[in-house]
């Protein structure tokens, strides 16, 4: 198998959206909550393993992002789907809108290509460019704004009773990205790291800031760590797409990224990392976060065309205590052979699985936890 390019979206599930009056509310609560046991009782243990069938919308994370109706729509028909799937963690809502969010207190507005997902363009071109500007509080900006607006919305039309997370607001690193054009910022973290260091301490100051007014609204409905990661409300930490860690050697990415990243993770419950593609060789640096609760990988070439190879860590998060989150999409028998790698006595393991029926699923869910006895 290998990845296929001609889909929107390889870990999407086709679904039938709902509007808030005709999903039950009350049926997904008992849902929730007939698992919650489950995921704390994993998440509380020092080793074991959890299944998670995630149910994603591709048009959620492209441009039916924009719409906050058409949006929550496709995501209640995401939580009707999830329930006809065997797993011990359930599926939440996420007002999800771009990956631009805190670029935006640096004056960046969304582009909106046809058919996709919004995109922001770099407005400086060094990092002495951006430490001129003064920032905006990210919840004053356009985006700010309409990403509060709309998890109240989705707070009000579910009357608060559904699992809902935090946007995915990005790490400093990776914002930096969208603010900073990436050659120079790149070259700025060999010859004045000091300043990168101090802009995204600025980054995570804003998304700290951020954090705090979305939790405002979300109250208790909150389910952790959020966006691409398996999530609940008694799971803790908050997560923090670092796809741009593989652009930094591990001495750079330690001494630059690691103590804006560990700031914000640690104001809400411990930092949580996903990378995309295959960040195998930057395990090491793992240990230099303080506080990682979890994190996150691609396993199989249907999930990333650049999947991760099991065995680094498997021996990578063995007793280390820290949660790693395996996406794989595949067959039956392509998730069993890769749970039979990665695994290992003593991890903790949340292996999400993209079957594409529930037989296929419960099958898939009994090997998984026979593997892992």
């Amino acid at each position: 198998m290998r990845f296929d390019t001609t889909k929107r979206d390889s870990q999407a599930t086709d679904i039938i959206p709902l509007s808030p009056e005709k999903f039950d509310l009350d049926a997904y609560a008992d849902y929730e909550q007939s698992l919650l046991e489950k995921s704390g009782a994993f998440w509380n243990a020092t080793s074991g393993v959890a299944v998670y069938r995630r149910v994603r919308s591709a048009e959620v994370f492209a441009d039916g992002s924009r719409d906050m109706k058409r949006s929550l729509e496709l995501q209640l028909g995401c939580l009707q789907k999830s329930m006809t799937f065997k797993a011990d963690i359930p599926n939440f809502l996420e007002p999800w809108y771009g990956i631009g969010t805190c670029a935006a207190a640096y004056g960046a507005d969304y582009v909106w290509n046809e058919g996709q997902a919004p995109a922001v363009r770099h407005r400086f071109d060094t990092v002495a460019e951006a430490w001129q500007y003064t920032p905006k509080p990210i919840a004053q900006t356009n985006i700010g704004k309409h990403t509060l607006e709309m998890i109240d919305y989705f707070m009000n039309q579910t009357r608060g009773k559904l699992p809902v997370c935090f946007t995915d607001a990005q790490s400093p690193l990776n914002v930096s990205t969208m603010i900073v054009k990436n050659g120079n910022l790149l070259m700025d973290t060999l010859i004045d790291p000091d300043s990168v260091r101090h802009f995204f301490d600025i980054l995570a100051d804003l998304t700290i800031e951020f954090v705090a007014e979305q939790k405002k609204i979300i109250g208790d409905c909150l389910a952790n760590p959020g966006h691409g990661f398996a999530s609940a409300r008694n799971f803790e930490g908050y997560g923090q797409s670092d796809d741009n860690i593989v652009m930094l050697s591990n001495e750079q990415y330690i001494d630059c990224a690691v103590p804006s990243f560990e700031k914000v993770g640690l104001a809400y419950g411990g930092p949580v990392l996903h990378s995309c593609g295959d960040w195998s060789d930057k395990i090491p640096v793992l240990s230099h976060i303080q506080g990682l609760r979890m994190a996150d990988g691609a396993f199989s070439l249907e999930t990333d065309p650049n999947p991760n190879p099991a065995t680094p860590f498997a021996e990578g998060f063995v007793h280390s205590g820290i949660v790693l989150n395996a996406r794989i999409v595949g067959n039956v028998d392509i998730i069993e052979q890769t749970v039979r790698r990665l695994w290992r006595p003593g991890m903790k393991l949340i292996v999400v699985t993209y079957c594409p029926t529930p037989e296929e699923q419960a099958k898939a869910y009994d090997i998984i936890h026979e593997i892992c006895q």
